[in-house]
C-alpha cells in the first residue's frame, strides 16, 4: 500500500514541529496551577489527545460531571493551558523536526498530498505554523494551493471527537477528496496518533521515535512501521517504489 499514497497526514508538535517536551511542561504548569495531582507519566500518557478532553476526563474523575463545579474547572483548567501555551509559542523559536521539510518536498514531488494534524486549537497552531512559514498559501478554510507546502491543517476543534478518534484524518480526507485510506498515511510521535491512524483504518501507520515517545514506548500500540526520523520515513517509501497517485 505504500507504493500508492495519494495522502499522508502528520502530527505537529513532536512529528512535524521540534518539542523538547514543551508541551508537558506548559501542561504541568497548568495543573500546578489548577492543584492537579498529575505524574509526568499520565501526562505523556495523555499527548495528542484534545487538551480540553484531558481535562474533562481528569475532572470527572474527580466531580460529579452533570454539576456547574464540574464544568467550572474544565473551563478554567483549559485557560490557564491555553495562556500558558499561547505566551511559550508567542515567545519562543519554532523549528521543523529533522528531515521534515525534505520529506514534505519528496512528498510533493511523488504527488501526494499532505495534511498536518494536531491535538492543538486553531490559535494556537496558526502561532506555531505562522513562526515556520506554513500558513502561506493556505486558503481561510486553511486548505493550500499549487505553490503551498502543505496542502491542509487540521485542529482538534474543528471535530467532535479529538485523537485517538479518527476525525481529524477523515476530516482531511474529505477536504482533499480522498476516499479510500488505504490509500492514507497517518505519522505521529505519541501512541494516540498511532491509534487515531489504525482508527480511520489508514494503509500505513507510523509512529516516529524522535519526537515526544520512545521507540519503548511506542512498541506495541499496532504502528505498520515504527521510523527513527522522517527522514527515515523517507527512505522507506522511497524503498517502497512509491509513486503518483
Amino acid at each position: 500500500m505504500m507504493k500508492h499514497l495519494s495522502l499522508v497526514t502528520l502530527d505537529m508538535a513532536g512529528t512535524t514541529v521540534l518539542d523538547k517536551h514543551e508541551v508537558e511542561a506548559c501542561f504541568a504548569a497548568a495543573c500546578r496551577e489548577m492543584s492537579m495531582e498529575v505524574d509526568e507519566q499520565w501526562i505523556r500518557s495523555v499527548q495528542g489527545w484534545s487538551k480540553k478532553f484531558v481535562f474533562e476526563t481528569y475532572w470527572k474523575e474527580r466531580i460529579n460531571p452533570q454539576t456547574e463545579a464540574f464544568a467550572q474547572k474544565v473551563d478554567a483548567s483549559y485557560a490557564a493551558f491555553k495562556e500558558i501555551l499561547e505566551t511559550h509559542y508567542t515567545n519562543n523559536d519554532v523549528r521543523p523536526t529533522e528531515g521534515c521539510l525534505e520529506f514534505f518536498a519528496f512528498l510533493r514531488e511523488s504527488g501526494v498530498k499532505i495534511a498536518l494534524t494536531t491535538g492543538f486549537y486553531r490559535k494556537v497552531a496558526d502561532i506555531i505554523l505562522e513562526k515556520l512559514g506554513w500558513l502561506e498559501g493556505l486558503d481561510s478554510d486553511y486548505i493550500g494551493s499549487g505553490t503551498s507546502l502543505i496542502d491542509l491543517t487540521v485542529t482538534s476543534d474543528q471535530v467532535e471527537r479529538g485523537r485517538p478518534a479518527p476525525d481529524m484524518i477523515q476530516l482531511a480526507m474529505r477536504k482533499l477528496n480522498v476516499s479510500d485510506p488505504m490509500r492514507v498515511a497517518a505519522i505521529g510521535d505519541t501512541p494516540s496518533d498511532i491509534q487515531s491512524g489504525l482508527n480511520a483504518g489508514c494503509g500505513w501507520v507510523v509512529g516516529v521515535t524522535n519526537g515526544t515517545h520512545s521507540a519503548d514506548q511506542l512498541e506495541g500500540i499496532g504502528a505498520h512501521y515504527l521510523a527513527s526520523s522522517l527522514s527515515d520515513a523517507k527512505t522507506a517509501l522511497e524503498k517502497s517504489g512509491l509513486t503518483a497517485t
